[in-house]
């Protein structure tokens, strides 16, 4: 066992483990402490807890100190410079008639280092824009090119839902979602009905899945073959996972009727498969 305190240093991001030392962190505190990129400032939303050394996976940088109201003021300072930052960065950017778009710029506590992230659609050499950035500033530059689903965290907005994104209202990381969750979900797979704003599959799509699954074992799909309470043989021809709802064809009748799973007996199930048509035609909806 380990002790450890949990830091997050976005609202909504990845929570990353530290080591306390004899430094006791409340939930709600800031603490400073080292990482990869440098000294950082995070908010603590995991108090002093003891976990299983399994659950670590490298060895804990050290949290130096609780963050004092100096400290805080010095935050404030760099999320002034950050405004700056980015307005520098877009006229370089203009300046240099590079084909991206700037999304975010990130100072680290230290002032060691300032983090801008954009997208484009193909490679940039900016090699010239971290040079123009460096005369600037003074301090290391770093430029990280991102995805459409970093950047829709980042820059939040609503979704069809009419609520905040999940990705920026409450997922600390993402989950793949897949074409095949959709057709499970008996969604019609046109783009526009199951992508988000960020031109990918939603995320809401991968938070249903558990629910649709256990559905799934207790209804019979579509192509099932099934037993009517009136002893008929029929083929389970639509399906509603919510309701539980059967469409069911029998060879007795040309109205087909409408049953509830609990009412048919299975014979034989139907499957759900993704054709390689689909697939094809809607890949690029699955990408990071």
């Amino acid at each position: 066992m380990k002790e450890i305190v949990g830091v997050r240093f976005k609202s909504v991001g990845k929570i990353y483990y530290f080591s306390p030392g004899d430094i006791q962190a409340n939930v709600g505190d800031h603490a400073i402490v080292e990482t990869v990129r440098g000294v950082e400032c995070g908010e603590v939303v995991i108090a002093n807890r003891q976990i299983e050394d399994d659950q670590i996976t490298s060895p804990l940088k050290p949290i130096i100190r609780i963050a004092t109201a100096a400290d805080m003021k010095t935050v404030e300072r760099n999320k002034e410079r950050e405004k700056e930052a980015f307005a520098v960065c877009e006229e370089k950017i203009a300046f240099r008639k590079l084909k991206m778009s700037l999304v975010d710029v990130e100072c680290t506590f230290d002032n060691n280092k300032l983090l801008f992230y954009f997208t484009a659609e193909n490679r940039v050499d900016f090699r010239e824009l971290v040079k123009d950035l460096a005369a600037v500033f003074r301090t290391r530059i770093e430029l990280r090119q991102i995805g459409v689903r970093d950047e829709a965290k980042i820059l939040g907005g609503l979704g069809i839902c009419g609520r905040e994104f999940c990705c920026k209202g409450y997922m600390g990381d993402f989950q793949p979602v897949s074409i095949k969750m959709a057709k499970e979900q008996g969604l019609s797979l046109n783009p526009t009905k199951i992508s988000g704003t960020c031109g990918r599959l939603m995320c809401c799509l991968k938070n249903e899945q558990n629910v649709y699954e256990e559905l799934l074992k207790i209804t019979p799909k579509v192509g099932a073959i099934v037993v009517t309470p009136d002893g008929d043989k029929g083929k389970v021809e639509d399906v509603n996972l919510i309701t539980g709802k059967l469409r069911v064809k029998t060879e007795k009748s040309e109205v087909p009727a409408i049953l509830d799973r609990s009412e048919v007996k299975l014979l034989k199930d139907g499957n759900i498969r993704v054709n390689k048509d689909e697939l094809k035609a809607l890949k690029n909806l699955e990408d990071q």
